[in-house]
């Protein structure tokens, strides 16, 4: 059959660009589903939150090179075809996510770690700025014009459903090893990035079977290919105009909602809500299953009604929206609005477990966590932890410390305590006791570190979560038919993945970063917690210049012949 002709049917062309597509997507996402275990591998071990922001910095940095690739990728794919290229960035991607896995942890080669996971993360954003143009295009310029929404709207569906992966094999590994193996330096959460390899190899195979998408390939038989395509996406004003009008009339409000209903969602409730990593993970897995659906009819619709109007309601149901939820997960689970008793039965108190404060040796930290049991099957997990102030340095190197401290009812009396110091791996002490003088002892309140919910909460959580990736489904189900739609067939590779990558990578991929950052600058003395939702604003700001961007300028008209 003639190359100008697809010799395959849609059902082939969808799957053969979708799986490449959705494993592109997973292998960038399990990095931001381990980003918390990852911050505690490639950073040093008292780094605290500046290793989480670190981490998702790195992450953020695979989005910002994104429109880099776009511009790489894009003017190949316009000059030598699809197919191609986007073999060229799966290879990439597969391989710079499976060499990930084979970094070694900062304890084994210190700061070069994180250094070389950059460096990797910038080779992955490269890879994926290339990607998604050059699939979208393939099937948009292979679809009937009457469904080019549909048929598209399955390529969206691979960003959810490549997170939707990377999330069930990471709680698969996690459930056979357990918290602690899965967590160590060449534990389990490096398997997923291992795992990658074999899938880039079984789309690599699929992909080679693939004939040029019939559009370029009759431009290039007519020899009407661009010769600079970055001349003439970029330097002609009115196609520069349109990709202008692209990103800020559409794709960075599509990026930030896209980030915050899913990604961001993930991070707060874990993070500010301290809800378990299981159960987290868990709740996002049933709603992303629950909406992926919504990405083909919202896409069907807009073939129907244009894609402007779903995309612009998208954002503004998050615009009004988001505080409220946000609002709800805070309340759902926390302590002072439970009706439930407290079981006491079921409620344990480990055994205090001390650590000489490392930077200085007069203070040890003596930590308790207790297990708090509700009659509605909720567990809470509270840290309580005490500071002892020696009067010179600790010296001692053995299993337990102890101290005496006056007695609250009698301070001429004193009780004994003994602590067992905390197990440091690699490091074995000699057994016994190291007594030392105390000149004071301060206390802290209770710390929520982890929270198992209870069922009723759980299914709300999973609510407003669906509700969240619904609003993803109506600004990005219609969005690869709209950007096709806008420019012609021999600079469409690279005008549609510029402003894709620049609202995607760089508006929507900061949204965990600086929401998290800016609930750090929300932090102080009188507030320690800070403001948890003022990380909202950076998404919403941007979803409402969009809104009022796009609908001043945009046209809502489908435009039926691409073939130009």
């Amino acid at each position: 059959m003639s190359n100008n002709k697809p010799d395959k049917g849609m059902g082939f062309i969808i799957g053969a660009s979708s799986v490449g597509t959705l494993i592109e997507w997973y292998d960038f996402y399990i990095f931001g589903m381990l980003a918390t275990i990852i911050s505690k591998q490639f950073f040093p071990e008292d780094s605290g939150t500046s290793a989480l922001l670190s981490t998702l910095a790195i992450f953020a940095a695979g989005f910002i090179v994104r429109p880099f690739g776009a511009l790489v990728f894009g003017r190949l794919g316009d000059k030598i075809g699809r197919k191609h290229t986007f073999l060229l960035t799966l290879v990439l991607m597969g391989g710079s996510t499976f060499a990930i896995g084979l970094v070694p942890g900062f304890k084994t080669i210190g700061w070069a770690a994180p250094i070389l996971v950059l460096i990797l993360r910038l080779v992955q954003g490269l890879a994926l700025g290339g990607e998604y143009g050059g699939a979208a295009t393939y099937v948009a310029e292979h679809a009937p014009a009457n469904r080019r929404g549909y048929w598209t709207s399955w390529i969206q569906t691979t960003a959810t459903l490549g997170l939707f992966l990377a999330l069930g094999i990471i709680l698969l590994i996690r459930q056979g090893q357990g918290i602690e193996k899965f967590s160590s330096e060449w534990g389990g959460w490096r398997y997923p990035f291992w795992i990658s390899l074999l899938l880039v190899i079984v789309s690599i195979i699929i992909r080679m079977k693939m004939s040029e998408s019939p559009m370029f390939a009759k431009v290039k038989a007519e020899g009407k290919t661009s010769v600079n395509p970055l001349k003439e996406s970029f330097g002609h004003r009115a196609n520069f105009k349109m990709v202008l009008l692209a990103l800020f009339g559409a794709v960075m409000g599509q990026g930030v909602i896209w980030y915050t209903g899913q990604f961001y969602a993930q991070s707060f409730i874990e993070n500010i809500c301290k809800v378990n990593f299981s159960e987290s993970r868990n709740m996002l897995l049933i709603a992303i299953l629950l909406a992926t659906p919504f990405f083909v009819i919202f896409g069907s619709l807009s073939d129907k009604i244009g894609r402007k109007w779903i995309m612009l309601l998208g954002m503004l149901l998050g615009i009004c929206t988001y505080f409220p939820i946000y609002k709800c997960f805070i309340k759902l689970t926390s302590a002072s609005n439970k009706t439930a008793m407290v079981d006491f039965a079921k409620t344990t108190k480990s055994e205090p477990i001390a650590t000489i404060d490392g930077k200085d040796k007069k203070k040890m930290l003596v930590a308790v966590k207790y297990d708090t049991a509700y009659t509605d099957g909720a567990k809470f997990t509270y840290t309580k932890t005490d500071t002892i102030h020696f009067t010179a340095d600790y010296t001692g190197n053995t299993t337990s410390v102890g101290y005496l401290l006056a007695k609250k009812d009698d301070p001429t009396l004193s009780d004994t305590f003994i602590v067992k110091a905390k197990t440091i791996a690699g490091i074995t002490r000699p057994e016994g006791i190291t007594f030392t003088k105390v000149e004071k002892k301060s206390a802290k309140p209770g710390v929520v570190i982890e929270k198992s919910l209870d069922n009723k909460t759980f299914w709300w959580m999973v609510l407003l979560i669906f509700v969240q990736v619904v609003y993803v489904t109506m600004v990005y189900g219609p969005m690869a038919a709209f950007l096709v739609e806008l420019f012609p067939t021999k600079i469409r590779y690279t005008s549609m993945s510029l402003p894709y990558h620049i609202g995607n990578g760089v508006f929507g991929g900061l949204v965990p970063f600086l929401g998290t950052l800016i609930v750090e600058f929300t932090k102080s003395e009188q507030h320690p917690g800070g403001d948890p939702l003022a990380g909202l604003w950076y998404p919403i700001g941007v979803a409402i210049l969009c809104v009022v961007i796009g609908t001043i300028y945009l046209s809502n008209k489908i435009n039926t012949d691409v073939m130009d």
